[in-house]
C-alpha cells in the first residue's frame, strides 16, 4: 500500500496542472514596455540618428545677426565735418559721452567643401548601424522573455521534483526505522537512509533559492512582480527547422542578422570618415553676403551721426597649406578606426556562424534528447516500484532503492530542461539569423496550458 501512495505522488508531482496564470505574450507585452534594455537602444538610436541632422546643418545657409550699443565716456574723441558748415571739422570730445549703435547681418553658404559631404554620408551611415542595433535589441528582447519565462517553469519544475524526491526519501527513512525498530533490518539502513532524506532537504531549500532567483531576472525584464505563469502542454510538436538545411541558416543569418548588418555599416561609416579626413587637405568655397549699419550720438550737442547701411557680397577660397602634420596624422587616425571596423566586422561574421550552426544543431538535437528524456522518465518509475518490490522481499538493498528513487528525480528534471530548451532553441535560431518576430511567441504562447 505504501508503494502505491509513493508511486501515485511521485507521478502527480511530474504532471503539469493546467493554469490560469500569466502566459509568454502577457509577459512580452509587459517587456515591451517597461524593459530598460531596449529603452536605452531606442534613446541611442535618436540621439545618433540627429548625427544626420546636424551634418546636413552645415551644408545649409547659415545666418546671423548682431546689434551693439556702446557707450563712450570722455577721451580724446573723434573729428567729423560739420554737417551744417561743411568747411568746419568738429571735435566730438566736447560733447561729454558718445552713444553708438551698430546693426550688422551675414548669409554664408558652402558652394564646395568636401569633407562636409563625406561627413554626411557617415553620420547616415552611422544611423544606419544604430537602427540596425535597435533591431537586434528588440529581437533579443524576444529571446529574453521566453528564457527568463522558461527558467521559471524550469525551476518550478525542479522544486516540485525536489520536493518529491525529499517526501520519498522521508517514507524511506521513517519505513525503514520502523524495519529497525522490529528487527527486520539493520541500523546501517536507517543511517543511510536518514543521510540521503537530509540531503534531499538541502536540495530543496537549494531549488527554492533558484526558483526565487528565475522569478526575479522575469521581473527584471518585465518591470512587474511574477505570479503564476502557464505551462507547456504535454504534446509538443517536435519538427525540425525549416528550411531542414543548416546552410540555408547560415546565409539568411549572413544576410538579414542585424548585430552583423550594423558592423557593416560601422565600416561604411569610416570609410567615409577616412574620405573627410582626405579633403581636409582640399580647398573650400563659400559664398557670403553680410550688412552693416552704424550710428551715434553726443551728449552735449545736438548732432546724430546716422551713416548710411553698406552691403557686401563676395566668395571666400580657403586654400590650406600647412597644418603641423594634424592632416596627415587624421588621415591616418581614420584608416586604422577603419581597419579596426573591418576587424570587428569579420569576427561577427564568424560569431554569427558560429551560433547558427549551434542552435540550428541544438534543435536537431533537443528532439531526440526530449524523446530520451521522456523514455527515461518512464523507465525510471518502473525501475522504482520494481526496486521497491524487491527490497521488500529481500532481493534489492536499501541503496538500490535510494538510489533508484535519485534516478528519477534526474530523470524528470532532464526531462523538463530538454523540453524548454528545445523551445527555446527554436526562438534563438531564428533570432541569430535575424527574422524572429512576434509571431514566434505567439506561436510558442500556443503551446501553453
Amino acid at each position: 500500500m505504501r508503494l502505491k501512495l509513493l508511486t501515485l505522488a511521485m507521478v502527480l508531482a511530474a504532471i503539469s496542472l493546467p493554469s490560469h496564470g500569466e502566459d509568454l505574450l502577457d509577459a512580452y507585452r509587459e517587456a515591451r514596455a517597461n524593459d530598460p534594455v531596449l529603452s536605452q537602444a531606442d534613446a541611442n538610436r535618436l540621439a545618433i540618428g540627429e548625427g544626420v541632422n546636424q551634418a546636413r546643418a552645415s551644408l545649409l545657409p547659415q545666418v546671423s545677426a548682431g546689434l551693439t550699443l556702446s557707450q563712450t565716456n570722455g577721451g580724446g574723441g573723434t573729428t567729423f565735418q560739420d554737417p551744417n558748415n561743411p568747411g568746419q571739422f568738429i571735435s566730438t570730445s566736447q560733447f561729454g559721452h558718445t552713444r553708438t549703435r551698430s546693426i550688422n547681418g551675414q548669409l554664408s553658404q558652402t558652394i564646395f567643401d568636401f569633407s562636409k559631404y563625406a561627413n554626411l554620408k557617415a553620420a547616415h551611415s552611422a544611423s544606419a548601424a544604430q537602427d540596425e542595433l535597435y533591431e537586434s535589441a528588440a529581437q533579443q528582447l524576444y529571446a529574453r522573455v521566453a528564457a527568463a519565462y522558461f527558467g521559471v517553469l524550469t525551476s518550478e519544475d525542479a522544486l516540485t521534483y525536489a520536493k518529491a524526491n525529499e517526501d520519498a526519501f522521508r517514507q524511506q527513512y521513517e519505513q525503514s526505522d520502523q524495519r529497525f525498530k522490529v528487527g527486520l533490518s539493520a541500523i546501517t539502513d536507517v543511517y543511510q537512509a536518514k543521510a540521503y532524506y537530509e540531503a534531499a532537504k538541502s536540495q530543496t531549500i537549494a531549488a527554492q533559492n533558484a526558483l526565487n532567483d528565475a522569478r526575479e531576472a522575469l521581473t527584471q525584464i518585465t518591470g512587474k512582480p511574477t505570479g503564476e505563469l502557464k505551462k507547456l502542454r504535454d504534446d509538443l510538436p517536435m519538427q525540425p527547422p525549416s528550411p531542414a538545411d543548416q546552410d540555408s541558416w547560415v546565409k539568411q543569418a549572413l544576410l538579414t542578422n542585424p548585430d552583423l548588418l550594423a558592423q557593416k555599416n560601422n565600416v561604411e561609416t569610416a570609410e567615409h570618415n577616412i574620405t573627410a579626413a582626405r579633403s581636409a587637405h582640399l580647398p573650400t568655397i563659400t559664398a557670403n553676403v553680410s550688412y552693416g549699419k552704424n550710428a551715434s550720438w553726443y551728449q552735449n550737442a545736438d548732432i546724430h551721426d546716422n551713416r548710411p547701411g553698406s552691403t557686401t557680397v563676395g566668395l571666400t577660397l580657403n586654400v590650406p597649406i600647412f597644418s603641423g602634420g594634424l592632416i596627415h596624422s587624421q588621415v591616418r587616425q581614420s584608416i586604422y578606426q577603419r581597419d579596426a571596423a573591418t576587424d570587428a566586422l569579420e569576427s561577427q561574421r564568424r560569431q554569427v556562424v558560429r551560433d547558427t550552426l549551434n542552435y540550428y544543431r541544438s534543435v536537431i538535437a533537443g528532439i531526440a534528447q526530449v524523446e530520451s528524456a521522456k523514455a527515461s522518465v518512464v523507465s525510471g518509475q518502473k525501475a522504482l516500484e520494481a526496486t521497491r518490490a524487491g527490497f521488500e522481499v529481500g532481493t534489492q538493498t536499501m541503496t538500490n532503492v535510494l538510489l533508484a528513487i535519485q534516478t528519477l528525480t534526474s530523470s524528470e528534471s532532464s526531462y523538463s530542461q530538454a523540453r524548454h530548451q528545445f523551445i527555446l532553441n527554436k526562438l534563438l535560431l531564428k533570432q541569430t539569423a535575424g527574422t524572429a518576430d512576434i509571431k514566434d511567441i505567439e506561436a510558442i504562447n500556443a503551446l501553453l496550458q
